[in-house]
């Protein structure tokens, strides 16, 4: 028993510093390819297949959560005679947590899936090796240009569940359960901050960075054969699952901390 758990561990070891040297070398390339314009076209091709196909899922996703949330919490503040305020918790809840992590897991489900199976078959083919062998560096050519489209677009995919959410909550708070719209908005807006806003959708740069970076790991790295693919992708949907949530705990400890000591002593000034 000690011999199997030490051998896991030592794998474990040695698959984070893969993957610890996988992404300097991802960074590395990705600055290069921002300052050479003739890769900007591998760019765009990424960015149309990652974030216009993308948005269908991503807005659907965000309407749902939104209505959801609203049929919810509807009775437990209509029972207190706060209904009104129904707005303040939908919007806080989709513009900063919910919004992102789940459009995030959208996109580790489509976009990573996607990724990993696409560089899985390159490698398995030995198309990797035979880019490698044409003298072209195959983490720049084919991993910075999709890595580079997740960064960029994952936080305007946010941007759409999150107003995809509101209007999906104020539709059905408003529409169907017959709140005061005027009411609803003007307690919406003294109750979401442009803080909850912004740090919702910085949260994308880095959930973007993860998904692109651990897809194209698991591609990179899976067993031959079919087989080997397919687990690379349920690998790499579940290790971009698990950083996305991570990510989420460590970026709301942060941004709680700067927000209450650059913020909260406003009022004494």
């Amino acid at each position: 028993m000690l011999e199997s758990i030490g051998s896991k561990t030592l794998d474990c070891i040695e698959s984070a510093g893969q993957f610890a040297r996988f992404s300097r070398r991802v960074a590395v390339a990705s600055l290069q390819t921002c300052f050479q314009p003739r890769a900007y076209p591998l760019v765009w091709t990424q960015m149309n297949t990652i974030g216009v196909h993308s948005v269908p899922v991503i807005m659907a996703t965000g309407a749902f959560v939104g209505m959801i949330l609203a049929v919810q919490a509807y009775d437990q503040l209509a029972g207190m005679g706060l209904e009104e305020h129904l707005g303040v918790l939908i919007n806080i809840a989709v513009v900063k947590e919910l919004g992102p992590v789940l459009a995030a897991v959208m996109l580790a489900g489509r976009v990573g899936g996607a990724l990993t199976a696409e560089l899985g078959t390159m490698n398995v083919t030995e198309q990797i090796s035979a880019v490698r062998s044409m003298g072209t560096n195959p983490v720049k050519y084919l991993v910075a240009p999709r890595v580079l489209a997740c960064l960029l677009l994952t936080p305007f995919l946010i941007i759409y569940a999150d107003l995809l959410g509101i209007l999906g909550g104020y539709f059905v708070s408003v529409v169907q359960l017959g709140i005061n719209s005027r009411a609803y908005w003007e307690f919406s807006a003294r109750g979401v901050e442009m803080w909850d806003i912004v740090t919702g959708i910085l949260k994308g740069f880095f959930f973007g960075g993860a998904i692109a970076s651990i897809s194209c790991y698991k591609g990179f790295h899976c067993r031959k054969g079919a087989q080997g693919v397919g687990e690379a992708c349920t690998e790499a949907f579940v290790g971009s699952f698990i950083s996305i949530l991570a990510l989420n705990f460590l970026f709301a400890v942060i941004a709680k901390a700067i927000y209450n000591t650059f913020w909260s002593i406003q009022p004494l000034l």
